[in-house]
């Protein structure tokens, strides 16, 4: 079992400040056949330096250099240069459970069906053992995910999987760029799995790509991928609408339910003067 090599890519981007921790829980892992490429996409901080100290510590850990071209473009750029059958793209602020190898590659060295493996998760802020949520997903081919992520970025995957579908899409340049690769490749055929264990920590930062992600650019980034990848919606046309017409009424629901609010009332009072003045420059126009 331990002939099959993993490369866990980690591209770093100002984010320094955690890289020694996720390193050194790819560092503990109990299964040792892997190689951990570091990737620096043009980081303004000391990623270099950090990433040196680890390079020189084992000699199982790789460094490469990029100028910034975002998180698809980093990850690329270090699965382009692995040697491994296997591919975890590692983020540089989260943490692997030191089982997290050893219980995931024979899932997928033994299951020729199988494209992707995950675990059971949980969420952490500032350290690692200040949990404040878990989560248990299940699913195991495309329909699973056509209308939700519920797999980590973090998931050991076939490096071929990631040719088949010529990498990660470098036009995302604004998250959910994982999601659209695990569709692309499960809307091959190909199935995943989920270790039912908590094998995988994701730090919760109150500054991160997702985020910025999840307050700006959620509606874009669906469109994208539903443009791309629009010939499963279509084949999937009643749930898709079905989909649509429940975010239409969610969004009417919590409408309402900000109208109703105190405070919206209280700002419509505040407001009323300013409406007025408005309403009477109209006039004047």
């Amino acid at each position: 079992m331990e002939t099959v090599l993993v490369s866990v890519v980690v591209p770093c981007y100002k984010q320094a400040h955690f890289l020694t921790e996720t390193l050194q829980s790819v560092l503990d892992q109990t299964y040792n056949y892997w190689e951990c490429i570091i990737v620096n996409d043009g980081s303004p901080d000391n990623t270099e330096e950090i990433a040196l100290d680890w390079c020189g510590k084992d000699s199982r850990f790789k460094y490469l250099f990029k100028e910034n071209g975002g998180l698809s473009s980093a990850r690329n750029a270090g699965i382009k240069i692995s040697n491994g059958e296997f591919i975890l793209a590692l983020d540089s602020d989260d943490i692997l459970h030191k089982n997290y190898l050893l219980k995931l590659v024979p899932e997928l060295h033994n299951d020729e069906s199988l494209a992707i493996v995950s675990s059971y998760r949980e969420f952490f802020r500032d350290n690692i053992n200040n949990v404040f949520y878990k989560e248990k997903a299940k699913g195991s081919n495309c329909n699973d995910l056509m209308y939700e992520n519920i797999l980590t970025a973090s998931s050991l995957y076939r490096k071929k999987c990631w040719e088949e579908v010529g990498g990660y899409d470098e036009n995302m340049k604004k998250g959910f760029e994982d999601w659209e690769f695990w569709i692309n490749i499960t809307k091959r055929g190909w199935k995943f799995k989920f270790i039912e264990e908590f094998l995988f920590f994701y730090r919760k930062s109150k500054k991160s790509m997702l985020t910025d992600t999840l307050a700006n650019h959620v509606e874009s980034n669906i469109e994208y991928v539903y443009t791309k990848h629009k010939e499963i919606y279509i084949e999937n046309f009643d749930m898709t609408l079905y989909y649509f017409i429940f975010l239409l009424k969610r969004y009417k629901t919590s409408e309402q339910k900000i109208k109703k609010s105190l405070e919206y009332k209280i700002g419509r009072i505040i407001t009323k003067p300013l409406r007025f003045f408005k309403s009477k420059l109209k006039l004047y126009k």
